[in-house]
């Protein structure tokens, strides 16, 4: 077992490799890395460059862009309230919306609509830089014809809590939007569009990351029914959401062409924690931690498991799993990954020293100001030294509640960035 010396250094050191994968996927050194061999186009003659930055990362994203552009370029930005700054807009020149994530809201629909002029504005001699990170989902809702922005919440909802993984969700959300799927080049055409985006998906299937605004859309109103059916949602949906899915389709007609260029992913992420474990054998995963969180956490203990005894290991994840809500609690998927190691773990890897971090690089896990959580082999005994069911939070969905009672909620506020979840489990002996 971890004296409290060695338990402590543990923690430090899992900390210390988090802070370098957020600092791998820093949005503006993405960004200017990119630029070197891709700069920004030139507008045509009487033309003018037209900037939308959506996404957790846009701010950053976008005061690296205006270092490369002329003074008077338009420029839009849309991000979460906590990376907008207060009051929102220190990008100079830029109009900044503050809106709301993981559920969208009334400014996010305020920013679609402005979003949306700025694009039917746009002429063939102008050229749209689209600036494109994770969240932008939420962020920017612009609902179909016929649909409103209280439709538009209550399936958000509704997908957050059937446990659906992103790929899928985005599938829905972009059959539910002018913006998504593609929408945002059809509404700038005759305007070109140009797309540097830094990827919050694993596996960086642009067509799923922010729901895909600059590519093809990932499937059809009849791919969406299809998933909203399997996951047993669909007869919840409001009524103007089923009629909208089961109005016939025309044959699917591409969006025009975009030039979408990928500047930073989870993988890099990872990376940068290897290079960063210095001493420290490494190994990350092959497959990703995506699907079912307790299915996730099986995965991570049976990796554990094949650690022989005497030795140390970093092992690293990425990912983002999923969480059924069954209670009533608050939490996100990275803290009840960390509580289910936490608890699983004082059996599984009884008489090892260990710590397990589990972090969303946003900074933010689900509805909560903690990124996710970091649990070592003390962390259950001392949950339930401080008065609580660990057990019992867990099946109430409230890993949160669980994670404070041991000091183990890991705090990093707002990262200006998203490329998924990281996790590490360092064992030392």
């Amino acid at each position: 077992m971890t004296n409290g010396k060695g338990r402590e250094a543990l923690r430090e050191t899992a900390r210390h490799l988090f802070d370098h994968a957020l600092r791998a996927a820093d949005p503006a050194g993405a960004l200017r890395a990119a630029l070197t061999g891709s700069p920004f186009p030139a507008p045509a003659a009487g033309g003018r460059a037209i900037v939308i930055a959506v996404g957790k990362a846009a701010m950053a994203m976008a005061g690296e862009a205006m270092r490369h552009l002329p003074p008077g370029t338009e420029v839009i930005i849309v991000t979460n309230y906590e990376n907008a700054g207060d009051p929102p807009g220190s990008v100079e020149g830029a109009k900044v919306f503050a809106s709301g994530h993981p559920v969208p809201d009334e400014n996010g629909l305020a920013a679609g609509e402005a979003v949306a002029a700025a694009l039917s504005r746009a002429t063939a001699a102008d050229r749209v830089i689209a600036l494109i990170s994770g969240g932008g989902s939420a962020l920017l809702p612009a609902p179909a014809e016929g649909l409103t922005l209280a439709d538009k919440v209550a399936v958000n909802r509704l997908l957050l809590a059937g446990g659906l993984e992103i790929t899928a969700m985005n599938l829905i959300r972009q059959n539910l939007s002018r913006l998504k799927g593609g929408g945002m080049l059809r509404l700038a055409a005759p305007a070109p569009v140009f797309a540097w985006i830094l990827s919050d998906v694993i596996g960086d299937d642009l067509r799923a990351i922010a729901s895909g605004p600059t590519v093809a859309p990932l499937g059809n109103r009849a791919d969406a029914v299809r998933i909203l059916r399997g996951a047993g949602i669909h007869d919840d949906l409001p009524p103007a959401v089923r009629a909208h899915l089961a109005r016939p389709e025309s044959a699917a007609v591409p969006p025009p062409p975009a030039r979408n260029l990928l500047i930073g992913s989870n993988r890099q992420s990872l990376e940068a924690v290897r290079a960063g474990a210095e001493g420290w054998p490494v190994r990350i995963a092959a497959e990703p931690l995506t699907g079912d969180v307790g299915e996730a956490a099986e995965a991570i203990l049976r990796a554990a498991g094949e650690v022989p005894k005497g030795q140390a290991a970093c092992l690293v994840w990425g990912g983002e799993t999923t969480v059924t809500l069954r209670g009533g609690g608050k939490g996100g998927r990275n803290q009840e990954l960390a509580l289910r190691i936490a608890l699983a773990g004082e059996d599984a890897l009884a008489g090892r020293e260990w710590v397990f971090l589990s972090g969303g690089t946003d900074g933010r896990d689900g509805p909560t100001d903690a990124a996710g959580g970091l649990v070592d082999g003390t962390s259950a005994a001392r949950m339930r030294a401080a008065g609580v069911d660990p057990q019992a939070l867990l099946a109430n969905n409230d890993s949160y509640a669980a994670l404070a009672a041991s000091d183990d909620l890991l705090i990093t506020g707002a990262s200006g960035t998203n490329v998924a979840d990281v996790q590490i489990l360092l064992i030392k002996s």
